[in-house]
């Protein structure tokens, strides 16, 4: 039986992490923190630390590789494969992020970044954020693989930060799944400090006109030019570039209304699914229960603030530089980490504090979907540099 084996010199291990288990549970379902995936990933995290169960094998992917051979073998001293282990593979050669990319592209409306070019900017700044966490982590002892990995975090996007860490560091690929849908849950809590802090109560009160209406025609081109654009620029940000464009173009066009549905429905809820359950899967006691994973939860929060504040200082910055009438509100800065919609919500729910009359929501969008674009373009530099 596997009770026997918690009074082993590992099961403690098991034990604790069923425990952690146990309570990101409680937060998915309780607190409603991010529960779409942070249930799943819990749930992954459970079964593979179930002694005795088999569903899950480090060996088979140890060294950031696939083990191929291992997976056919009959030796009865050898791993047998598991289902889990079976299922990682669609993480480990980059299937379910990509899938997940494409119904978030046929969900999300590039309209107010269209309309407000501007706003490409503000999602740029805010990844600064992964990049100023990955030289932070490299000085801590991380290796550069391991580093960009973290810094990814600071994307806010769970998707993007679960592909480039399958990539480079698998081995962390359960505490930064954690650590990157868990700060996205607490946007609410993360970003108001940082934006008051930032910024003045003349700021946040300031107005902005309102978007003009993007026509049929740019929504159709938008996700074809962009595509292009970036994937002969940064090659290895193609499969998401393309996969989120390609959702988006199935929305936009019309006449793929059938494919667009499956892919914002069915699809998206069955990678879901296989996804949480495979990462929270890697999240075996040998890898999560180290000082590392405490490292890994500080910085990420310290990517997210990081990410934050650099989108709401860039916009004052750009408010030197434009007429009376043409500023923008700092606080739509702060949407261009990739949580959509939760960031804009967030730029809004701020905004009104100080105007009750200050509508946000459309403008903060803007940044929040080049946050997306942004992250996955970041993704695609690290993975040149340091795959």
């Amino acid at each position: 039986m596997g009770f026997a084996a918690f009074f082993s010199e590992m099961g403690w291990g098991n034990l604790v992490m069923i425990l952690i288990a146990f309570f990101l549970l409680y937060l998915a379902i309780k607190k409603e923190y991010e529960p779409m995936l942070m249930m799943t990933i819990a749930f992954g995290m459970l079964l593979t630390n179930l002694p005795g169960a088999g569903l899950f094998h480090e060996e088979l992917f140890a060294g950031g590789q696939v083990h191929w051979d291992l997976f056919g073998a009959h030796d009865p001293n050898l791993p047998h494969p598991g289902l889990l282990d079976y299922l990682y593979l669609g993480v480990k050669l980059g299937i379910y992020p990509c899938l997940i990319f494409v119904g978030v592209g046929a969900m999300t409306d590039f309209g107010p970044l269209i309309a407000n070019p501007k706003s490409f900017l503000l999602g740029a700044a805010a990844q600064i954020g992964i990049f100023a966490t990955f030289l932070a982590a490299f000085a801590m002892g991380f290796t550069p693989e391991q580093a960009g990995s973290i810094g990814i975090i600071g994307g806010a996007d769970g998707p993007t930060a679960i592909f480039l860490t399958s990539k480079l560091a698998p081995e962390l690929l359960g505490p930064i799944a954690v650590a990157a849908y868990s700060y996205m849950a607490l946007v609410p809590v993360i970003q108001p400090p940082i934006m008051r802090a930032l910024t003045t109560k003349k700021e946040r009160m300031i107005k902005m006109s309102t978007l003009r209406q993007v026509s049929k025609k740019e929504r159709i081109i938008f996700p074809i030019v962009i595509a292009s654009i970036i994937s002969l620029l940064l090659p290895d940000a193609a499969p998401l570039i393309g996969c989120l464009m390609l959702g988006n173009l199935m929305k936009e066009c019309g006449v793929v209304d059938r494919l667009s549905k499956t892919v914002q429905n069915e699809l998206m809820n069955i990678v879901v699914i296989f996804l949480g359950l495979t990462v929270g899967a890697t999240a075996t006691a040998n890898t999560f229960l180290s000082p590392a994973t405490l490292k890994i939860m500080i910085m990420g929060v310290v990517a997210f603030g990081v990410a934050s504040a650099c989108g709401v200082l860039f916009a004052k910055l750009m408010n030197c530089f434009l007429k009376e009438g043409n500023k923008i509100n700092p606080l739509i800065g702060s949407a261009g980490v990739s949580a959509v919609p939760m960031a804009a919500r967030v730029s809004q729910k701020v905004g009104q504090e100080e105007n009750p009359s200050n509508f946000l929501l459309m403008h903060a969008m803007g940044p929040n979907v080049a946050g997306v674009v942004g992250s996955a373009v970041a993704a695609g530099l690290l993975l040149s540099f340091l795959g």
